[in-house]
């Protein structure tokens, strides 16, 4: 995205909207409450009132404790030195897995994609592996397992993207939570629809989960809605034309972040834990029904 013609920090472009000061090409309606200055998602942190830049928040408001005036994120999440730390690990554990799968092979990846039974029921017998034989784990491992190079590579490039911001605006704790229930819930979904002796694998329930926060977050903060639905339809369109693709992940995954992200940025400040944690836990005892109400019909 260019700049203005000054090249400076907030320099406003043939748009209107204001560029970040620590961030010019990106785009924002918020500003600092204290010196004005444009801030991107990455760089707002929650004040009593609006929004405060990094800046201003070391300089400290030279009231109260520091305890009691520790900034925050928009979703009441620490502020961190590093907002894509966990970003990063996460990476990091998705490109493990994945050169482990390329040198371990067939055998290794067979025991961490999703199957939901098999042999299937329609074979007369007990199911030998997959989720209805106890093999819960497979509904996480698979979410961090890739075989194929494009898919790894799309799904951890918009892992990045995607993210980092989230990250961010979230705070830590918040973020994981969101990336792993709606990695858990696309498995879910896939396990409930799907047939039972197809194999899924990959983080693209996870990533949609981000997609759909990502859409909530930038309308809280009055943000161009474009690019990010754009980004959003583009994917679900390939989702549905592509072959072999387990659009069940893809769409629970999505449900299930926008859920998610709505309760972590709209949460009351007064009863923020209780609204975001408690909206955590309902989505993730939908999915638990879920999964044993389907796990109940194959055995």
């Amino acid at each position: 995205m260019d700049q203005g013609p000054s090249g400076a920090p907030g320099a406003r472009d043939a748009r209107g909207l204001p560029g970040c000061y620590r961030h010019p090409d990106r785009e924002t309606g918020i500003s600092c409450v204290r010196c004005e200055r444009p801030i991107c998602p990455e760089c707002m942190v929650s004040a009593s009132v609006g929004f405060q830049c990094p800046d201003c928040v070391r300089g400290g408001s030279g009231t109260g404790s520091s305890a009691v005036n520790a900034p925050r994120t928009i979703a009441g999440g620490t502020v961190t030195a590093d907002p894509r730390l966990l970003t990063k690990i996460l990476l990091g554990i998705n490109a493990a897995v994945f050169v482990a799968v390329l040198v371990l092979g067939d055998e290794f990846v067979a025991h961490l994609m999703l199957v939901g039974a098999f042999p299937p029921p329609e074979f007369g017998w007990e199911p030998v592996m997959g989720v209805a034989a106890g093999e819960w784990y497979r509904l996480i491992t698979s979410v961090f397992a890739h075989q194929e190079f494009l898919h790894f590579a799309s799904n951890m490039l918009l892992l990045w993207w995607l993210g980092g911001p989230l990250e961010a605006a979230l705070g830590r704790v918040r973020y994981l939570a969101l990336y792993l229930i709606s990695g858990l819930a696309g498995g879910a979904l896939t396990y409930v629809i799907a047939a039972p002796q197809q194999p899924s694998l990959g983080a693209s329930g996870a990533v949609f989960g981000l997609m759909g926060a990502t859409v909530v977050l930038m309308r809280r903060l009055n943000q161009d809605l474009r690019p990010v639905l754009v980004l959003v339809a583009l994917n679900l369109v390939f989702t549905v034309l592509a072959p072999r693709i387990a659009w069940e992940a893809h769409v629970g995954g999505l449900v299930a972040g926008a859920i998610i992200g709505y309760a972590m940025v709209h949460a009351p400040r007064g009863r923020r834990a209780l609204v975001q944690w408690g909206t955590c836990g309902a989505v993730l005892v939908a999915v638990l029904v879920m999964i044993v109400v389907r796990t109940m019909a194959l055995t």
